[in-house]
């Protein structure tokens, strides 16, 4: 934009260059024909004062010639008439001298008229052919200003066209676009109006799974990317996405949580809502990241702008729209790549105190086992020797009873051997009758 001052009233006004460019053509083409009539005038009027100056300097000329000849003229009648009386002769001879000294004169002034003639007609030639030229150079430069002219009225007229064109594309893609978001909005609201909370939910989730599910194969070959169903914390997460390298080290891991609201359907909520919830899901299931696929406060500039960094309230946490679903998981993987390296020496460190930790626990396990081993031999051994001596006890206890056995069969051996019928039968009559009665029929028992 170019800023003019008016001459007349002095304000100060703006206009585009195509609008400069037209004013200063015509203020350009006004000076220049201005200026080319004024030359032209200027050398009409010079060539008039030098045609005027030789007529002028011819005109004294003859003047002054002709005054000098008038003067002899009358000096010599005054001679003629102071002498006449005297000599004819001599005044006839000086008449004779005077018309031929007049005569001489006379072709004298005649061939000076015509050189001045002559003179005048070359410079009218030259100031004729300095016309032409001056008509050829005035011939040219109008060519030449044309001719720029045209081209500017060329280049105005494809800057122009351009531009329109470049204008209609852009209205044409922006009325396409509008008309596309218009249409989802159409779309949208329809879905809202049709479906319950729930439905709409599980539609959105179903989108995004289908959206990741498209660019599975090429974009995110060894990606997982599955529904959270583990609810023994109380709660859980709506999809969890872990992306691997070949070595099967994980380069980013985030949980997302799917909201939407149906309009006149319960309470409206907000995005802040669901945040806390989030990020409880993102650490109880050890993810890196957490994002919120929200269609909730629809009128809100924050959320409509892009991709919301909410990492001031809880950490690394994003709100999307749905339709950065997508270009949300690339810019968190292609971040987590530049640590990948990192996170593979991590990986290889870790392994390596897995391995350390491995043999640790191996060895831990072998002396737990071994001196679980020893304690149950030396309690079964133990038990066996107690076992023993319990069994020894026992076969002392069961010698003590054979050799009290024996004693008490020896002393009963003996009781027998000192048994006598007399013994028996003393203080039993009855008994002692009995024996006499054997007795005298036979020897006495001994």
């Amino acid at each position: 934009m170019q800023e003019i001052i008016c001459p007349n009233c002095g304000k100060a006004f703006t206009i585009d260059e195509a609008g400069y460019a037209d004013i200063l053509k015509q203020v350009r083409d006004t000076d220049f024909e201005r200026q080319l009539h004024e030359r032209l005038e200027l050398a009409d009027r010079e060539k008039q004062r030098a045609i005027e100056l030789a007529e002028t300097k011819a005109a004294g000329e003859l003047q002054k010639a002709a005054a000098a000849k008038d003067s002899e003229i009358q000096a010599l009648k005054a001679k003629l008439d102071a002498g006449e009386s005297a000599n004819k002769v001599a005044v006839e001879l000086a008449e004779a001298k005077l018309a031929a000294k007049l005569a001489e004169d006379a072709a004298k002034l005649e061939a000076e008229v015509a050189k001045k003639a002559s003179e005048i007609e070359l410079l009218k030639a030259s100031i004729q052919n300095g016309e032409q030229a001056k008509q050829l150079a005035v011939t040219e430069a109008l060519s030449a200003v044309e001719r720029e002219r045209d081209e500017l009225k060329n280049g105005l007229a494809m800057a122009t066209m351009e531009r329109q064109v470049s204008e209609q594309a852009l209205e044409e893609k922006y009325q396409q676009q509008i008309k596309d978001r218009d249409d989802a909005i159409e779309r949208l609201k329809d879905m809202k109006a049709r479906l319950s909370t729930k439905m709409v939910g599980e539609t959105l989730e179903q989108h995004c799974e289908t959206e990741f599910n498209r660019i599975r194969a090429t974009a995110f070959p060894k990606a997982y990317f599955e529904k959270d169903n583990d609810a023994r914390s109380g709660s859980k997460g709506d999809y969890i996405f872990r992306d691997l390298d070949v070595a099967g080290t994980e380069i980013v891991s985030i949980m997302f949580e799917m909201k939407n609201e149906t309009d006149g359907v319960g309470a409206r909520k907000k995005n802040e809502d669901f945040l806390k919830e989030l990020d409880k899901d993102r650490a109880e299931k050890g993810c890196e990241y957490a994002v919120l696929v929200s269609l909730l406060e629809p009128e809100s500039e924050l959320y409509n702008s892009g991709i919301v960094d909410v990492s001031h309230r809880f950490p690394k946490m994003y709100v999307v729209r749905p339709q950065f679903f997508i270009p949300i998981i690339t810019v968190l993987r292609n971040a987590a790549l530049g640590s990948l390296q990192y996170k593979q020496e991590l990986a290889l460190v870790k392994a390596q105190n897995v391995d350390v930790t491995h043999f640790e626990e191996h060895l831990e396990t072998f002396k737990t086992g071994f001196a679980r081993n020893y304690e149950l031999h030396t309690r079964q051994f133990g038990e066996a020797i107690d076992e023993i001596d319990k069994a020894i006890a026992r076969m002392q206890k069961v010698k003590e009873a054979l050799l009290s056995s024996e004693r008490n069969l020896r002393l009963a051996n003996d009781k027998a051997q000192d048994v006598t019928i007399k013994k028996l039968t003393r203080g039993n009559p009855t008994m002692a009758a009995k024996f006499a009665e054997l007795g005298e029929g036979g020897d006495e028992p001994q």
